[in-house]
C-alpha cells in the first residue's frame, strides 16, 4: 500500500496544479465577445473610473482573495522558497473555494524583505477583495500584516497567526464546559510564542483568561527579560506571567488547567500531565507529531485532548476558520478584520457543537462539517456591521 506522501506526489504530478480558471459568462459568438470584452467592457471601466467602489459591483473583487507567501515558514518544512511553497498555496486556494466559495489566487514572492512584500501586496491589492498571508516566518509576518492592515482598506489576515487562535479559542470555550470550569478561573500554559502562539495568547487573554505562562525555546517569558526579546515577545510580557516567575515548564504545569502547544514533539511528558490540576485540557498541535502522543496524554489523565491531526478527535484545523471569516468579511465588503470579528468567528464556531452533543471527544466541529463556513461568515459579517467596518 502506498504511503500518503507518495500518493500525494503522484496526484500532484498528474493534475499539474490543483485549481484552474473557469468562465462565468458565455463566449460562443460575437455578441458574447462584445459584452465581455470590447466594446462593451468600456462601460464598467467608465463607471469604476467615476467611482472606485463600483469595482465591487462590476468585477470579481467582491469575491476574491490573494494567498501570499514568501516560502519562509511552510508547514513544518521551514524556509523552502517560493517555488516549493506553491503546492501549499494552491492547497489553501482550493480550500477557500470549497468551503467559502471564494476565488483565491496563489501568489509566491521571490523576496524575504518585509518592505518588498508590503510594497508588492499594496500594488496588487486593487485586484482583490482580501489578502491572506500564509507561511511567512515570525516576527516578520506580524510586521507585514500590521502595516498592510494600516495601509490597505481591504481585509488582511495572516492565517498562521489568527486562524489557529480562532479555532483554539472555540475549542477552549467548549472544553471548559465539558470540565465545568470558568474562563476567568483557569491557568494556561502555552508552549510556543511565535506567530500562532502569540496570537493564541492574545485571544484567550481577550476572552478572559487571567493567568497565562508563555514558553519558547529560551524558557518562560518574563518582564525581566524584556530587552532580550523581539517586539512580538515583548508584547506578551504585558499579558503573561503576571508575577514574573522564573520556572521551568514542568513547574508551570503544576499550576495549569490547560496546556496549548504550538511548538515541537516531545516537550510535554506524561509526568507533566499528571501534575496538572484536575480534569486537564491539552491542545497539542505540533504537526505531524504533537507535543505529546494522543494515547499517552489520555493515559496520563487528560480530560479533553485536541491535536492538529485528522486521525484523532478534536482536530484543531485552520480550515474551520479562514473560509468563513473571509466569506463574512467579503459579504459586507469589510475594510479590515478586527479583533472583534475574530472573536465572533470563535464564538460562532463553538456554537456549532450543541451542549447536548458536547463530550471529551467532541468540542470542535469536524473540518468537513458543511455548516461551519456559513455560521462563521454570518457571525463575522454581523460584527463587522456593528463595528462600522462594512462598506
Amino acid at each position: 500500500m502506498k504511503d500518503i506522501y507518495q500518493e500525494a506526489l503522484e496526484m500532484h504530478e498528474k493534475v499539474k496544479g490543483k485549481l484552474e480558471v473557469q468562465l462565468k459568462v458565455p463566449l460562443n459568438e460575437s455578441h458574447d465577445l462584445s459584452l465581455a470584452y470590447t466594446p462593451g467592457v468600456a462601460q464598467p471601466c467608465r463607471e469604476i473610473a467615476k467611482n472606485k467602489e463600483d469595482v465591487y459591483k462590476y468585477t470579481w473583487k467582491q469575491n476574491s482573495v490573494a494567498v501570499v507567501s514568501d516560502g519562509t515558514a511552510v508547514l513544518g518544512l521551514g524556509d523552502i522558497g517560493p517555488e516549493a511553497a506553491m503546492p501549499v498555496m494552491e492547497g489553501k486556494s482550493i480550500l477557500f473555494k470549497k468551503f467559502g466559495h471564494i476565488d483565491a489566487v496563489p501568489i509566491c514572492l521571490d523576496t524575504k524583505d518585509p518592505q518588498d512584500i508590503i510594497r508588492i501586496v499594496k500594488a496588487i491589492a486593487p485586484s482583490f477583495g482580501g489578502i491572506n498571508l500564509e507561511d511567512i516566518s515570525a516576527p516578520r509576518c506580524v510586521e507585514i500584516e500590521r502595516t498592510l492592515i494600516k495601509e490597505l482598506d481591504i481585509p488582511v489576515f495572516h492565517d498562521d497567526q489568527h486562524g489557529t487562535a480562532i479555532v483554539v479559542t472555540a475549542g477552549l470555550l467548549n472544553a471548559l464546559k465539558v470540565v465545568h470550569k470558568k474562563i476567568e478561573d483557569i491557568t494556561v500554559v502555552v508552549s510556543g510564542t511565535g506567530a500562532a502562539g502569540s496570537s493564541i495568547i492574545k485571544m484567550i487573554h481577550a476572552l478572559g483568561v487571567k493567568e497565562i505562562y508563555g514558553f519558547n525555546i529560551n524558557g518562560i517569558v518574563t518582564k525581566e527579560d524584556y530587552d532580550q526579546y523581539d517586539f512580538l515577545t515583548q508584547e506578551l510580557t504585558e499579558i503573561t506571567n503576571s508575577q514574573s516567575k522564573r520556572m521551568t515548564m514542568a513547574e508551570a504545569m503544576k499550576e495549569a488547567d490547560v496546556f496549548i502547544g504550538v511548538s515541537a514533539p516531545g516537550v510535554l511528558t506524561p509526568e507533566m500531565v499528571k501534575s496538572m490540576k484536575d480534569h486537564p485540557i491539552v491542545f497539542a498541535m505540533a504537526n505531524p507529531e504533537p507535543e505529546i502522543p494522543y494515547q499517552e496524554a489520555i493515559d496520563a489523565g487528560v480530560a479533553v485532548m485536541g491535536t492538529g491531526r485528522s486521525d484523532y478527535p478534536n482536530q484543531i484545523n485552520n480550515v474551520l476558520a479562514f473560509p468563513g471569516l473571509f466569506r463574512g468579511a467579503l459579504d459586507v465588503k469589510a475594510r479590515k478584520i478586527s479583533e472583534g470579528m475574530k472573536l465572533a468567528a470563535a464564538y460562532g464556531l463553538a456554537s456549532l457543537v450543541d451542549e447536548t452533543e458536547l463530550s471529551p471527544t467532541y468540542v470542535i466541529p469536524n473540518a468537513l462539517d458543511p455548516r461551519v463556513s456559513d455560521v462563521v461568515a454570518k457571525a463575522v459579517a454581523k460584527k463587522a456591521i456593528e463595528e462600522g467596518l462594512a462598506r
